[in-house]
């Protein structure tokens, strides 16, 4: 097997394991909250959506340092080691308490704001505010850690401590949620992420590199290293930001056919997640790989991971494309949707199969942009990208669900494209420079 490929495996299998034991413990989560009642799901539903717009700002400080930290791993500098690291957890002291303490006083107008008014879940949502906003700061302090380590090449430390924390989610939830209801759910939750912080902050203790770089060098300049990590990071949680906002226009297009389709679009696109995870994960490995490579002065292998990031993701998005494809109408039926849900959801399945494969291309040689220092590039591809998907979708929305498919289809085709041609571009530089020195 080719060395980055197989460097690739390694890195993502860890990351794609703990990214799906988080989907299991929110799926679990929801069925236990379910039985206190519709207003309960509503407002528990409400405050997890509102923790993935804030998982945005904990990528710019979590992937910031992963970066960073592998760079300096590849070029075997402790000092830049040490200086990722504080920058990370500068940037973290100063951005956490501006959520979590500004997301308790505005709770009540925040909860009113996403439900749009007056409803039984109202109150509900205030309560469950009220414990996870201050959680926040348990939450952005895993992501730092889980970064330093993935940065530091260590991913299977995260994945164990991604399962630790879910696990305990699910041993406590019920406890908890019988014992004080929503709130339980709220408090299980940063209770059981605590436990995996505790463990994590030891287990950045023992790693092996940090302990070696933690007394060589100068003292980093806490300033400096924070606006490094601010300005890597930013541009990667940005990213991450524009596609969560595409995906709720989205939504609101799929409502223009119909009750059903709405329906069958969201379950659709909760079974996609796992293979979209996957996408990312190979991304997060790209990014973690490439940077290390660089910071050992071998940029001319950056194509070389490129293209097995790509073959890796590809064949996955293969794979997800003929199961959902073969397993559509037991996936629907799984999930208990009726004739009409049932029958959308198995025609976007089977039609979405493009978009997948796209995806898996472009988010894979993300990392590599992402690993390299051309996140900025990234993202105003991502901007086009994203833009242009609700735009087509409302035209094509006449066509039902297939429509909105062959939308997103063609908005990922010109990302990819567009990603290409500065891949290719990049890579002509790389060897023109590499020519030159020999030359000289």
């Amino acid at each position: 097997m080719n060395a980055h490929r197989k460097q690739l495996i390694s890195l993502a299998h860890p990351v794609y394991l703990s990214l799906l034991a988080s989907v299991a413990a929110g799926i679990i989560n929801t069925v236990w909250v379910a039985r206190l009642g519709g207003p309960a799901v509503a407002a528990v539903a409400v405050a997890t959506n509102t923790e993935n717009v804030l998982l945005g700002i904990a990528l710019v400080f979590g992937s910031g340092t992963t970066v960073l930290v592998a760079h300096a791993r590849g070029a075997r500098d402790p000092a830049a080691v040490r200086a990722a690291v504080r920058g990370g957890w500068a940037l973290w002291a100063v951005v956490t308490p501006v959520v979590a303490m500004g997301g308790f006083l505005l709770r009540e107008p925040l909860a009113r704001l996403v439900l749009g008014g007056e409803s039984g879940a109202l109150p509900l949502a205030v309560g469950y505010f009220a414990v996870s906003l201050p959680g926040m700061t348990v939450f952005f302090a895993q992501n730092l850690v889980d970064g330093i380590l993935k940065g530091a090449g260590d991913t299977k430390t995260s994945m164990r401590l991604a399962l630790l924390a879910n696990g305990l989610i699910l041993v406590c939830d019920p406890w908890l949620i019988r014992l004080y209801g929503v709130q339980g759910a709220a408090a299980s939750t940063v209770l059981c992420r605590s436990v995996a912080l505790a463990v994590g902050l030891v287990a950045l203790r023992r790693n092996a590199l940090l302990r070696e770089c933690a007394g060589t060098g100068p003292r980093p300049r806490t300033r400096a290293a924070l606006r490094r990590t601010l300005r890597t990071g930013l541009p990667m949680a940005a990213d991450f930001t524009v596609r969560q906002g595409g995906a709720l226009v989205l939504v609101a297009i799929v409502a223009r056919i119909g009750v059903p389709a709405v329906a069958a679009y969201s379950i659709a696109y909760k079974v996609m997640y796992v293979a979209t995870m996957a996408f990312y994960a190979v991304r997060q490995a790209a990014a973690i790989h490439t940077a290390h490579l660089l910071g050992a002065g071998r940029r001319e292998e950056r194509a070389a991971i490129g293209r097995e990031a790509v073959l890796v993701a590809g064949a996955v998005g293969l794979a997800a494309v003929a199961v959902l494809g073969v397993a559509a109408p037991w996936i629907m039926a799984a999930f208990g949707a009726g004739p009409a849900v049932a029958h959308d959801g198995v025609l976007f399945l089977r039609c979405i199969g493009p978009y997948l494969l796209l995806m898996a291309c472009f988010i894979a040689l993300g990392g590599v942009f992402e690993g390299s220092g051309g996140a900025p590039v990234l993202l105003r591809v991502t901007a086009v990208g994203t833009g242009l998907q609700p735009v087509l979708a409302y035209g094509l929305s006449g066509l039902g669900l297939p429509g909105v498919c062959l939308a997103s289809a063609l908005a990922m085709g010109v990302q990819c494209a567009a990603v290409l041609v500065l891949f290719r571009r990049a890579r002509c530089q790389e060897e023109t420079g590499v020519s030159s020195v020999r030359a000289g």
